[in-house]
């Protein structure tokens, strides 16, 4: 395929005070409104890594039935984020804000009200709800309402919500498990949600007109079976590998690739006529292709690193939740304050600068982890994943802005649906794939006559060696990532 736009050539640019006018306060205030929002709701999806065997313990569970606390969050979301851009599209943003925040709110005041395990796995899928349309939501505002010479410092932004909060998620889970209790990892929760609820229905308008466009009516089982079935059958290669029993992995993979199959050719065919429900004429781009492979990768490594790091601390190391949590509480804090910065300088200088490095730095990190065994130092590990955050932070921004800047403004919102699904895909084949690769090996070593411990560092070595192995495709995709020249709006769309 080729680039429906130009590409920049290769050299600084001016910067953003220079090139573009301030924004104005009304959209620094919606940009503002939807960026806490966003980051309150994607913080829910890693609490569970340090809350789910306290949880498992407390209702009474066995793993097999409680690790549904985290498969049906990731399932809920695979299901909705392809459906955002059709909905973006017909609802307006301050509709469907509306729409996120109160299923959001209504699951975290459910999680924390739950009175046992059943109302507790509903309360999730709703808040996945809820939390799947937000991120999606976020960037076709930014995209709509910021000039190209300042997106950088505001995909910064975002590369903050949607990576410091899951870095902050085990922190917050662990501290507030050991003193509080776990109805008030979400009950702390639930009085943020509905202030950003209440001032995000006062403050954030329209950024543009709603479309009259009927929804496909074929489409959507066809999303909910191809995404649904494919999420579920990574989650399930960690569980089957776990030995949790249930449905094989490849009965979900089969039924979503057939669905999914029929969806992509279905969605093709509507797009001649501007009603596709995802539509994917934004992969006519190139740029726009190249940095959601190299987002794929990326991610996955993250959302690996993320699971197997608290695990390995408090199975192997024996440290207890809040210690686990603080763990990854400076990863966390270095990537809230680069992102911003790494967005200024994309603004000035372009993708290439960054990418490289960014890419450098997470490979390095998972070479770093791929060393570890039963008796490595805490400051070892802290240590790479520092590293690691550093390099997520440099990388997601310059992706990020890269690929949407990209495609045409009238394909922003189908964007970012198609960035949010590559995400969710990627974080749950990162798990799956990592975790796989951990119980395979160490069930193995367990067999053999290793200790737990020595069972679990030889798993979780061997899965960030296979993480670490996988990176070196990432270097190789960044070299091809470019700045994008800004399209008009009224350019006509590829067909």
């Amino acid at each position: 395929m080729t680039d429906t736009r130009a590409e920049a050539l290769p050299g600084p640019t001016p910067l953003a005070d220079e090139a573009e006018p301030a924004l104005a306060r009304q959209d620094l205030v919606v940009i503002g409104v939807l960026l806490v929002a966003t980051f309150v709701v994607i913080l829910n999806e890693t609490v569970m890594s340090v809350a789910l065997p306290v949880l498992q313990t407390e209702l009474g569970v066995d793993p097999s039935v409680g690790q549904w606390l985290t498969t049906a969050f990731l399932l809920t979301m695979g299901v909705v984020i392809p459906l955002t851009g059709y909905l973006i599209s017909r609802l307006g943003t301050r509709t469907l804000f509306g729409v996120a925040m109160s299923l959001f709110s209504a699951g975290t005041l459910l999680a924390t009200l739950a009175p046992g395990f059943g109302v507790l796995l509903a309360a999730r899928v709703v808040q996945a709800s809820g939390t799947a349309l937000m991120l999606p939501l976020l960037m076709t505002t930014i995209m709509t309402l910021v000039p190209p010479a300042r997106r950088g410092v505001m995909m910064g932004n975002i590369a903050v919500v949607i990576s410091v909060a899951p870095a902050l998620g085990p922190t917050l889970s662990g501290v507030v498990l050991e003193h509080l209790g776990w109805r008030w990892v979400f009950g702390l929760v639930v009085p943020v949600a509905l202030v950003a609820l209440a001032l995000g229905l006062r403050l954030v308008r329209p950024v543009a007109a709603p479309l009259a466009a009927p929804v496909d009516l074929v489409s959507v089982p066809l999303a909910v079976l191809g995404f649904g079935g494919l999420v579920y059958g990574l989650v399930s290669l960690g569980h089957a590998a776990e030995g949790a029993g249930g449905l094989s992995p490849v009965v979900p993979f089969a039924v979503g690739g057939v669905a999914l199959t029929v969806f992509l050719a279905r969605q093709l065919l509507l797009a001649r006529t501007d009603r596709a429900l995802l539509d994917l004429r934004v992969f006519a781009s190139r740029q726009f292709s190249i940095a959601m492979v190299a987002m794929l990768v990326a991610m996955a490594a993250m959302m690996g690193t993320f699971i197997l790091v608290p695990y390995y601390a408090q199975t192997v190391l024996g440290m207890g939740p809040t210690a686990t949590g603080l763990l990854t509480l400076p990863g966390g804090i270095l990537m809230g304050v680069a992102g911003p910065v790494v967005g200024r300088v994309y603004d000035a200088r372009g993708p290439r600068v960054l990418l490289l490095p960014g890419a450098a730095l997470i490979s390095a990190a998972l070479w770093m982890l791929a060393t570890i065994g039963a008796d490595t130092s805490v400051g070892w590990l802290l240590a790479a994943y520092v590293v690691l955050c550093l390099g997520l932070a440099v990388t997601f921004t310059p992706l990020m802005t890269a690929g949407l800047g990209s495609v045409q403004p009238a394909l922003y919102a189908h964007g970012s649906a198609v960035l949010g699904t590559f995400q969710q895909v990627a974080g749950a084949a990162g798990t799956a794939l990592f975790v796989t690769v951990m119980t395979v090996v160490s069930t193995r070593a367990a067999e053999g006559g290793a200790t737990t411990e020595v069972a679990v560092a030889d798993g979780v070595r061997s899965a960030f060696l296979v993480g670490a192995c996988v990176s070196l495709l990432l270097l190789v995709v960044v070299t091809f990532v470019r700045k994008p020249v800004p399209e008009a709006d009224g350019a006509p769309l590829p067909h």
